[in-house]
């Protein structure tokens, strides 16, 4: 990894970090983190009480994204699949944490297709 791409990698660490400080998730409102790489995006809904992930949802699973994985229609995807397994194990609310990265594109997509299937946060 060049010095350059470590930083930025160490940056996105330090933000993630000083929103974790706040953002806690529990058995009743339980914690929807997004990871976002080059090429796929993931997205968990955790309780952090007892550390466990109740639902998960990727781009890496097959037939969640048609055509391309790294795109906004993949993360739009993802999001909606991840609201539906949270409404079939009982959640509604949850509180959301976009991992140190930017409230925009793929993160953002992901974030509005679980509020349009019917999360709220």
């Amino acid at each position: 990894m060049s010095d350059k791409a470590q930083q930025k990698r160490d940056a996105r660490i330090r933000r993630h970090r000083r929103v974790r400080k706040q953002v806690r998730g529990t058995a009743t409102r339980p914690r929807m983190a997004v990871y976002r790489s080059n090429r796929h995006i993931n997205a968990q809904i955790i309780d952090d009480i007892s550390g466990r992930t109740i639902v998960a949802a990727s781009s890496v699973e097959t037939g969640v994204a048609s055509g391309g994985t790294s795109n906004i229609a993949a993360a739009t995807a993802v999001g909606k699949l991840l609201a539906e397994r949270a409404k079939a194990a009982g959640i509604d609310k949850v509180v959301f944490d976009r991992g140190g990265f930017l409230y925009h594109g793929r993160v953002a997509a992901v974030a509005d297709a679980a509020r349009e299937a019917g999360l709220e946060f």
